[in-house]
């Protein structure tokens, strides 16, 4: 898949495209659908599927302070994605300046000049231009001007989850997803997702307390922003990840997410101990997949309680895996 970011890294050879435009954050099943349908015009017509998204994610550009936290990084979204059939993605840094431009600019100056767009494929929720003020029939109708045709995906069609608390049913949003991580709900982030919760980063030194106790971990540290599990531990897996952020390799794991209390630790850090594993893995770039939220995060008395948790944790984890 080609991937660029900015509009003037866009190949000169591009061609007329079909084009997907959105945030995309989790790639989450209603996601799925949506870039499909571009996928499937795309090859109907024999031009390549684009996806445009954006980076920062425009709340914090809008509404400084409030970014959300953010369920795919940049490499794991661009590897979902190319496994979905998108042939090209181009990431636009979203600026004060950017976020002026109003729904015509952004049509002729984005769609038009740049990403020569012979159709236009987005939700049928999706706003654009200075406000948002920019509509699927605002869009149709420059499409119509400009010589692309526009089609809007109905998201709700893709089917919904249980929510949080269980007695109803909600549309799958990254909204949602980002709430069930929040409260460690990693099955209900699972089903609207279509598969576990991952947070990317890059091994790095801790206290090699685990190492001591006969419970190596790899200390992960993610970019900020990353949408992190609630305090506790979990049975999940670390996935090993090569220079372009592709993935090589998965291990069982068992992951403790918090501050370690037993400890006084002040610092939240995410660590994995990998099951029958043995190995360096300081400065691998790995995701960490969430499946299930063993306990919460617990202060023990001592190192031998501790030991005694940590040894049914492992225990746990390899009878949620089936290892």
């Amino acid at each position: 898949m080609l991937r660029w970011r900015g509009l003037d890294a866009t190949p000169q050879d591009l061609g007329r495209t079909v084009v997907t435009v959105g945030m995309y954050d989790g790639v989450h099943r209603g996601h799925q659908h949506l870039i499909a349908a571009a996928v499937t015009r795309a090859r109907a017509v024999g031009r390549p599927a684009l996806l445009l998204t954006f980076d920062p994610h425009p709340s914090e550009v809008v509404r400084p302070g409030s970014h959300p936290a953010i369920l795919t990084s940049a490499d794991r979204k661009a590897e979902l994605v190319a496994a979905l059939g998108v042939d090209a993605m181009c990431v636009l840094p979203f600026t004060p300046e950017f976020s002026r431009l109003s729904p015509g600019e952004f049509t002729h100056t984005v769609l038009v000049e740049h990403l020569h767009a012979a159709q236009v494929v987005v939700g049928r929720n999706f706003t654009y231009g200075h406000k948002a003020v920019g509509t699927v029939e605002t869009l149709a109708a420059e499409g119509r001007r400009f010589g692309f045709s526009v089609e809007g995906v109905d998201l709700t069609s893709v089917g919904s989850a249980p929510d949080l608390a269980g007695d109803g049913e909600v549309t799958i949003s990254s909204t949602y997803i980002r709430a069930c991580v929040a409260a460690g709900d990693m099955a209900s982030a699972a089903l609207a997702l279509g598969r576990p919760h991952r947070v990317d980063g890059i091994v790095v030194r801790g206290d090699r307390r685990g190492r001591e106790l006969g419970y190596p971990t790899a200390n992960v540290e993610s970019p900020a922003h990353t949408a992190i599990p609630a305090d506790g531990v979990y049975a999940g897996r670390l996935v090993l990840r090569d220079h372009r952020g592709v993935s090589r390799s998965t291990h069982p794991a068992a992951i403790s997410v918090g501050s370690n209390p037993t400890f006084a630790g002040a610092r939240r850090t995410v660590e994995a101990h990998l099951l029958d594993f043995d190995g360096d893995l300081y400065g691998e770039h790995v995701g960490v997949e969430f499946v299930e939220r063993l306990r919460p995060m617990l202060s023990f008395a001592g190192v031998p309680e501790l030991l005694v948790a940590m040894g049914e944790d492992v225990a746990r984890t390899r009878a949620v895996l089936e290892l």
